[in-house]
């Protein structure tokens, strides 16, 4: 009989869905979304408070499209969201909240860098956290049809947030992609991997520091991270390497970068029996890194290359490494001269994601074959000889 009845609910689930089609009419998208709710057991009360006041939200839509900072190359992106203000802003949360920091990394393994620098990339340290609504921004991406996918599960983990008491249809604000608190999670992630750090009885990420920190390191521990081990280091590459051997999708055993002649810029490379890439984010000239397995889990928590490669090296930074070499990388594409080059890698056969001028994993791929077959440095930095090559 609970197989028979799974099955039922499965097919009524499955209808509902069918009939919500992005795109359409969005009073007919929430009603179908109601539906859902209800098939899904929540009373019609709840329905009805949570659903009543939803609507679509163009700025929200505005915001998803307009993600042009991620085209800045890594030292430019980095320069502008690491200021002294913020490292010794930091450094003052880490101290004031170091008992937290203390449990979060014997807990849960996560260094208090990684917390600290998200912490403060997300919201400043809790002082600014969005100003989107919350359900309408989740409902108007769920209803958009770039990734409803994503987004349509995050608006029924928000209601039960909601019949919890911890979350307000009308009054919740936060990111315009849905995240909520410090640390800025979705719903789901609330409801999964929330945790009440200062034992009120409630996972607030809101107003509670504690609540917020340990959640996001209990997030982080569920994704993979591997407990207590680096994510990233600074190195320098010797000179006659083969930069066809960097990029993430190239790991071997630290030690064997080692006798490569990779070294670590303030010192020896820990873990050395772990797995390793060599990671260029503006090529053979500009900076160098160690990539170890913890630094591809933070791409769970956001996909842009650049930001996550920011947040990681910021980590290190309140950690005590110096600032990085920039050296003199070659001169790079602009937003258009990327899209160009993106368009003509897919005519090429490479798959880039996408046409939309931003240097993520798969056009640094794609980038990198290329100069490989040019006989050009295989370093997966596209520059104007490049593109014009091409």
């Amino acid at each position: 009989m609970r197989l028979i009845s799974a099955a039922l609910v499965s097919l009524a689930l499955t209808t509902a869905a069918q009939a919500q089609t992005c795109g359409d009419s969005f009073s007919s998208f929430v009603d179908g979304l109601r539906q859902e709710a209800a098939q899904r057991g929540h009373s019609q009360q709840s329905i009805n408070a949570f659903f009543g006041g939803v609507q679509q939200d163009p700025a929200t839509l505005r915001a998803d499209r307009a993600q042009g900072i991620f085209q800045r190359p890594f030292v430019d992106f980095s320069r502008r969201l690491i200021s002294q203000n913020r490292i010794d802003a930091g450094r003052r949360n880490a101290e004031r909240y170091r008992s937290v920091f203390d449990r979060v990394e014997r807990d849960y393994g996560v260094s208090r860098g990684i917390l600290l620098a998200f912490w403060a990339f997300e919201t400043d340290f809790g002082a600014f956290q969005g100003d989107y609504n919350t359900v309408n921004s989740l409902v108007t991406l769920a209803h958009d049809c770039r990734r409803p996918d994503l987004f349509r599960p995050q608006v029924f983990a928000a209601l039960r947030l909601f019949e919890n008491g911890d979350l307000d249809p009308r009054t919740t604000t936060g990111a315009w992609a849905g995240e909520i608190g410090m640390v800025q999670m979705l719903p789901q992630d609330i409801l999964d991997r929330g945790v009440d750090g200062d034992g009120d009885g409630r996972v607030d990420l809101q107003n509670s520091a504690a609540d917020a920190l340990l959640s996001g390191a209990n997030l982080l521990r569920e994704l993979g991270w591997d407990a207590n081990q680096p994510w990233l280091i600074e190195v320098t590459m010797p000179a006659n390497f083969n930069w066809a051997e960097t990029g993430l999708d190239t790991t071997r055993r630290v030690s064997e970068w080692q006798r490569m002649g990779v070294q670590g810029r303030n010192g020896a490379l820990p873990a050395t029996r772990q797995q390793g890439s060599i990671l260029l984010p503006q090529g053979r000239n500009g900076p160098a890194f160690m990539a170890y397995p913890n630094y591809s889990v933070l791409f769970e928590w956001n996909k842009s290359f650049v930001y996550v490669t920011t947040a990681a090296y910021f980590a290190t930074r309140l950690e005590g490494a110096q600032v990085y070499n920039a050296g003199t990388p070659d001169t790079g594409l602009d937003g258009d001269q990327m899209r160009a080059l993106q368009q003509r890698l897919v005519a090429l056969g490479h798959d880039v994601g996408g046409v939309d001028g931003i240097l993520g994993a798969r056009t640094r791929a794609a980038v990198q074959a290329e100069q490989e077959r040019l006989g050009m440095p295989a370093d997966a930095w596209p520059t104007p000889e490049l593109l014009r090559r091409l």
